[in-house]
C-alpha cells in the first residue's frame, strides 16, 4: 500500500488534500464552538451546537489521523528525525489534553473565564499544529 503512494503521481498529493480537509473540519468547527462560548450567537443552544460541531471535529480528526499515518509510513525515518514533526505531535497531544480537561470540568455548561481561556488555548495550539505541518517539508 505504501509503495502505491509513491508509484502514482496523484496518490500522495490527494492524501495531503484529504489530510487538509480533516484539519479544516477540526479548525472550522472549533472556531464555531469557540465563538458560541465567547457569547456570539448566544440564542443558539450550546448543547445541540456542540454535538454537531464536535461530531464534525471527530470526523476531521479521524481523517487527519488516517491520512497522517499513511503519509508518515512513506518516510518514517525522516519524519522522526524532524524536530518540527516532533513538535507537531507534541502539540496534538497537548490539544487532546486540553480538550479532555475542558470537557471533564464541564466547561460547555459553565462557559466561564476558564472555559474561554481553554478554548482560546485550543485554537492557538491547533494553529501551531497547522504551522508545524506546513514547516515539516522545509526543515
Amino acid at each position: 500500500m505504501l509503495e502505491a503512494l509513491g508509484a502514482h503521481p496523484w496518490a500522495y498529493p490527494m492524501l495531503e488534500v484529504v489530510h487538509l480537509i480533516g484539519v479544516a473540519l477540526i479548525l472550522g468547527n472549533l472556531v464555531l464552538l469557540e465563538m458560541r462560548v465567547f457569547g456570539w450567537a448566544s440564542t443558539l443552544p450550546i448543547e445541540p451546537l456542540a454535538r454537531l460541531s464536535l461530531g464534525l471535529v471527530g470526523i476531521g480528526f479521524g481523517l487527519a489521523v488516517v491520512t497522517g499515518l499513511l503519509m508518515f509510513g512513506t518516510q518514517p525515518g525522516e519524519l522522526l528525525a524532524n524536530r518540527v514533526f516532533t513538535a507537531k505531535m507534541a502539540l496534538i497531544m497537548l490539544a487532546g489534553c486540553n480538550a479532555g480537561w475542558f470537557h471533564a470540568r464541564r466547561s460547555l455548561q459553565l462557559q466561564d473565564t476558564t472555559a474561554r481561556v481553554s478554548m482560546l488555548l485550543s485554537m492557538v495550539i491547533w494553529m501551531l499544529v497547522v504551522t508545524c505541518g506546513r514547516w515539516i517539508a522545509y526543515v
